[in-house]
């Protein structure tokens, strides 16, 4: 029996349970965790183990097989499924009877996620989260899926299969099939072994020239919505979900200056203008959200996540370095402003997300009634004009308003016969009153770990808004961003830790040895401090940050990087970060810091190792260009730093 079949028989229908009450027990070992996504499921009566030798040692002794669930604190199916499954007495006791079950925090183990996810694509199977993997003793996955609802349900005509369901099935095929199962988990190891390698053929035949660069431009415009801006699929009509793709912009804006048509130029204008009026950006409070269910840009999956903050933080910052455009300025403004006043800890350092639930539903901290609005906005003349610009007819739910801009400001000034400035400042005063009644909501949970690649990111938005609105104290954030990072998250051997946070009751500290992500990210945050004020002792530790990266995640002293180091567990592999996903790969922002490197310390070592890792990937770039635009982007600024013939 192959793999396939065996997990045929897991679609076998059962008759549907009665779901029995949550229940919440004393709490379990996830309670002494770091990790607030950990905390969360402390109270569930399912016997947690977070990831560890402990886990698998009870496994093998036991032989049961382990159930994986990855997740990450802003997940909102994480949390629906923590709530009718893991805290379900029914199926807790079928898991704590069969199973030894594990939880991982994806963001502080992007690893582990990294690998699990792989082999699920290796299954056929799209991925996201909650992470559900089946594994053997031995942690060789055979089985997995995402989020499954308790018992079986008939969704829009069709069978569901519930997650009782899916466990008693697996224990079935298990019990029947097990030497076949073993057979195609080893199989199935292997292939999510190569994937993780990237193992390709010819990369000595791929020349690095403009027309890989090119090539990617070519395929982000292909998936341009005219309609609406942003990308997607033509095939499915753009439909959502819809991400910001920040790695699509900073290539398209990189490269439109060699576009002739402008048409380059017209799709990153285009989109940066509906992202600031939609609703994927939060006009009370600032900041993006993680992205919209359709293409409108209106209806958004309510988490913040810093890293998409951070990125946007650049796009928006790049666009006003070319142009003033009082739309702009606002949202990222008030996306800074929120940055430091919701997502800033005391000592300086960035926490890591906002969930999109609060109160147990998602998205009731940010949306509006009718009634809201009018018992906020007194005046006739505020409200009309708020809700001309926001908020014309509800479209969340048939009764909510997500408020989303109508029109660009300067056409909206003009329909309301008054100026650009008279018209923000009255809706500026009334953005406020409402914010003030916002803040007395029950606020979203805020996920207070402290990521290094992550910081990275937002210290290098923020020197940039610094300098496109030429406000000095985002520039201070972003110094006492890297302070902080470098004081408490570097060893003394000069290596970096992943995360900081603090079990409850203990002092806060560092842990988890830093990934290529780490590095890479916090370099190209002290580079662009660097560049924006000069201090050279910013360039002095991206320097020895790059060394360390190097040696300890290169390949014999160059790249393509590893994203694990040598002392990280090895998960099948030790997997090269090629293809971007929310965030760029590693491995393209650790190219475009080596360019940098070498222009600014004038050691061309910088370059060769650059040259080195761009043959190492450049296969990739010309086979999938609109999944490696952050790789298109280093190439173009190493092919423009070569000496000219």
């Amino acid at each position: 029996m192959n793999l396939r079949n065996a997990c045929a028989l897991l679609a076998f229908l059962f008759l549907l349970q009665p779901a029995l009450g949550e229940e919440k027990g004393k709490p379990n070992r996830l309670a002494k965790e770091a990790s607030p996504y950990l905390r969360q499921h402390a109270h569930n009566p399912v016997d947690w183990y977070p990831w560890g030798e402990e886990a698998f040692k009870k496994a093998k002794a036991e032989k049961k097989l382990v159930f994986l669930s990855i997740g990450y604190s802003a997940c909102h199916w994480c949390h629906v499924m923590e709530k009718e499954s893991f805290s379900n007495a029914v199926i807790a006791k079928i898991l704590n009877d069969n199973f030894v079950c594990i939880k991982v925090d994806r963001e502080e183990r992007p690893d582990i996620d990294h690998a699990y996810l792989t082999s699920l694509n290796v299954l056929g199977q799209r991925g996201g989260w909650p992470l559900s993997m089946f594994l053997l003793p031995d942690a060789k996955p055979f089985f997995g899926g995402t989020y499954w609802p308790p018992f079986d349900k008939e969704v829009q005509g069709q069978s569901m299969r519930g997650f009782k369901s899916v466990l008693e099935g697996i224990l079935n095929v298990y019990k029947t099939e097990q030497k076949n199962v073993e057979e195609q988990a080893e199989k199935l190891a292997t292939s999510t072994r190569r994937v993780l390698l990237g193992e390709t053929v010819g990369l000595a035949l791929i020349p690095l020239d403009k027309a890989l660069v090119n090539a990617s431009v070519e395929a982000v415009q292909e998936g341009f919505d005219p309609k609406y801006g942003g990308f997607g699929s033509q095939a499915r009509n753009f439909q959502g979900p819809k991400f910001p793709t920040p790695c699509y912009l900073k290539l398209l804006q990189r490269e439109q200056g060699n576009d002739a048509t402008g048409n380059v130029k017209s799709i990153v204008s285009f989109t940066l203008d509906q992202m600031a009026l939609g609703g994927i950006f939060d006009h009370l409070g600032g900041g993006f959200h993680r992205y919209t269910v359709e293409p409108s840009w209106t209806i958004p999956h309510f988490e913040k996540m810093l890293y998409d903050n951070a990125q946007l933080c650049e796009a928006y910052s790049r666009a006003l370095f070319n142009n003033k455009n009082p739309l702009y300025e606002q949202a990222l403004n008030s996306t800074c402003a929120f940055i430091l006043r919701e997502m800033t800890s005391p000592d300086g350092g960035f926490y890591s997300a906002l969930d999109a639930d609060s109160d147990g539903e998602e998205g009731k901290f940010y949306v509006w009634t009718d009634k809201e609005l009018a018992e906020v906005l007194k005046e006739k003349s505020d409200l009309e004009l708020f809700k001309t610009t926001y908020a014309r007819e509800p479209n969340f739910e048939e009764k909510f308003f997500i408020l989303r801009r109508s029109m660009l400001p300067d056409k909206l000034a003009l329909s309301q016969k008054t100026s650009l400035e008279k018209l923000e400042g009255s809706l500026d005063a009334s953005r406020k009153k409402l914010l003030a009644l916002r803040n007395n909501r029950i606020r979203p949970f805020l996920d207070t770990k402290i990521l290094t690649g992550w910081n990275g990111q937002m210290i290098a938005g923020l020197a940039m808004a610094s300098k496109a609105l030429n406000e000095p104290a985002y520039l201070k954030a972003a110094e006492k961003a890297s302070d902080f990072i470098l004081n408490n998250l570097q060893q003394a051997d000069g290596r970096l830790m992943r995360s900081f946070g603090a079990v409850p009751g203990e002092k806060a500290q560092a842990k988890i040895l830093a990934y290529l992500d780490d590095y890479a990210y916090l370099v190209h945050g002290l580079l662009t401090i660097y560049e924006i004020n000069g201090d050279k002792k910013r360039l002095a530790q991206a320097v020895e940050l790059n060394e360390k990266m190097i040696k300890h995640h290169g390949k014999q002293g160059t790249g393509p990087f590893f994203q694990t180091s040598e002392e990280h567990e090895k998960l099948f592999a030790r997997s090269i970060d090629q293809y971007d996903g929310a965030q760029p790969s590693a491995n393209s922002v650790a190219l475009s810091n080596l360019v940098k490197l070498s222009k600014y310390t004038q050691d061309t070592k910088h370059m060769k190792v650059a040259e080195d890792s761009f043959k190492g990937l450049v296969m990739r770039l010309k086979m999938q260009p609109s999944s490696s635009t952050a790789l298109a982007t280093a190439l173009a600024e190493f092919l423009e730093a070569q000496p000219k013939k």
